[in-house]
């Protein structure tokens, strides 16, 4: 059964699944979403009004929701009540802190708009509305309004994927005390290690625009130990920042051949980097950066007395050392919908173009153990191809240049479709591939269930290349059973493969290609990740030794 089948297979699904659909819209007709709509009141004039009359901020009034909406008799019940109590809402001085604007300062509805895309994206907010609810003696009243979500999460998380499981105990809030602070411990269980980690962040140190960050891990195969501090550009308009950031990091590196481990070996990793960059902010709708600093790296790889599997030849010790400039541009194009790698939240998609490079020269004076050009670039953009259909292009690369030959370069694309062809029905479609050149032992290009091809084990496939295409149909419906989690559906297929050498392993197969479907739980109530995935997948060329079917269970931030 090849690819061509199995889009029959899809067109089938597809098929079925409009006969069903009036039956099944008509039972679930909660149209009522949990996203906040505080409407601009008719007496407020238009921004392009308030802009020209010269008006000004006045009052800011923060309006924080709790998770459940008691006023709706259908939240209105035991469990929401006690769990609204519990909950330890977000303060005003949390809230207060992401504003990007103030009291006295003049009226500009472009920072009202990125202040509310800077508070969805915080883990704690469900949504956020900031809309200007008065106008008088030329001041304008400013409503910021939040919702919260569960951030305190004591429990067992679970996931599949690639025949594999993941387990883990986790305790942690990403709202501590409301105040927007992250504290995570976990031991937990996957492919790779079993570990005992404990995490801490500060969006907003001491209220400022400062940032923290540390982690420590014990593993079965080393520790992890990093610090990061830094002042961001947290807008557009931001005129510079800093960064600073140490980690100390030992592992066990697997390598694999047709899903299982080739061989191991350790890596003790030291990084440190010092970065800053000064920006004019934003003109004419576009913001300009310009970006320097050091950096540091090193590996050193060595024999892992733990594995039964010791790779036959240690990768090279690695130093580099380097300081680097860079440039950065993005262009203020925002736009917000829904449903669509979301369900029942609000989204802000990126329309603009944004585009980076940065390159930075090695050499022993700097304590490196090798001369290099160390180069790097990225780019991404959105094109509104009509109301109902969108397409997001981007695409990175990286790599170094000794004695005059491109080392470990790296390049990746991607786009993705999204065709609206009913209201709640949205065709996606993407492509990806990566290619590399003389990649460093230590890496491996692998394709399978963790990558996309949901019907084959994680990492199956190896070689210096790999492109991956899916087609997916997918549903979102107002069913909102116990009034906790949004829940939709998605039939799919997917083909990709691996080709060229490959350090460990190969590329035998050939092209991989599966069908399936699949439900989709949107977490509306918790910030313990948005979208929940219960995929079955069924490959239509397995070889020899690989399921016939595979469940995959995980939470992952999109549809």
């Amino acid at each position: 059964m090849n690819l061509i089948a199995g889009l029959r297979v899809l067109g089938a699904c597809a098929l079925l699944a409009v006969a069903a659909n009036g039956a099944f819209a008509a039972k679930f007709t909660d149209r009522q979403r949990t996203r906040i709509e505080e409407p601009r009141p008719a007496g407020v004039p238009s921004d392009a009004r308030l802009v020209a009359s010269g008006a000004v901020i006045g009052k800011i009034d923060i309006v924080t929701r709790n998770i459940f909406d008691l006023s709706d008799p259908r939240d209105d019940v035991l469990l929401f009540r006690l769990a609204n109590r519990l909950h330890v809402r977000t303060r005003h001085s949390t809230i207060r802190a992401q504003l990007l604007f103030a009291t006295g300062q003049k009226y500009r509805p472009r920072l009202l708009a990125e202040t509310e895309r800077n508070l969805r994206a915080l883990p704690f907010i469900y949504d956020a509305h900031v809309v200007p609810v008065r106008y008088s003696h030329g001041k304008v009243e400013v409503a910021v309004v939040t919702r919260d979500v569960w951030t305190l999460s004591p429990g067992v998380n679970y996931s599949r994927t690639g025949g594999t499981n993941n387990s883990s105990f986790e305790l942690s809030d990403s709202n501590f005390l409301g105040r927007g602070k992250s504290l995570d411990f976990q031991h937990g269980h996957d492919v790779d290690r079993s570990s005992n980690t404990l995490e801490w962040s500060d969006p907003n140190v001491f209220g400022s625009r400062w940032t923290d960050a540390l982690a420590y891990a014990d593993s079965s195969d080393g520790r992890r130990r990093a610090l990061d501090v830094a002042h961001p550009f947290y807008s557009l308009e931001t005129r510079w920042s800093v960064s600073a950031s140490a980690q100390r990091y030992q592992r066990a590196v697997s390598r694999y051949a047709y899903g299982n481990i080739g061989d191991q070996f350790a890596d003790s990793e030291v990084s440190y980097a010092l970065s800053g960059g000064v920006s004019a902010g934003l003109v004419r709708g576009w913001t300009r950066r310009w970006l320097a600093g050091a950096q540091y790296d090193r590996n050193d790889f060595l024999v892992d007395p733990t594995t039964s599997l010791p790779a036959r030849v240690l990768p090279a010790s690695q130093t580099l050392a380097y300081p680097f400039v860079g440039f950065e541009l993005i262009q203020d194009d925002y736009r917000k919908t829904g449903d669509l790698n979301q369900i029942g939240r609000t989204e802000d998609l990126f329309f603009g173009l944004q585009a980076g490079v940065t390159v930075g020269y090695s050499a022993r004076a700097f304590g490196a153990n090798r001369s290099a050009i160390v180069v790097s670039g990225n780019m991404r953009k959105g094109f509104q191809l009509d109301p109902r259909q969108q397409l997001f292009a981007s695409a990175d690369f990286q790599s170094r240049v000794e004695h005059g030959r491109a080392r470990n370069l790296i390049a990746d694309a991607a786009a993705r479709y999204y065709w609206r062809w009913l209201p709640e029905w949205v065709l996606y479609a993407g492509l990806s591939g990566t290619a590399t050149d003389a990649l460093d032992p230590q890496s491996q290009l692998t394709i399978g269930g963790d990558s996309g091809l949901r019907g084959y084990p994680l990492r199956y496939e190896a070689g210096s290349s790999k492109a991956l295409v899916t087609i997916e149909q997918r549903f979102y419906t107002d069913w909102f059973p116990f009034r906790l989690v949004r829940v939709g559906g998605a039939i799919f297929a997917d083909a990709g493969r691996a080709w060229g050498p490959a350090i460990i392993g190969g590329n035998r197969p050939g092209m991989l290609e599966d069908v399936g479907f699949g439900l989709r739980l949107g977490n509306t109530r918790s910030g313990l990740g948005n979208v929940v995935h219960v995929d079955f997948a069924f490959p239509l060329n397995a070889p020899p030794g690989v399921s016939r079917f595979q469940v995959l269970v995980q939470t992952m931030q999109s549809f």
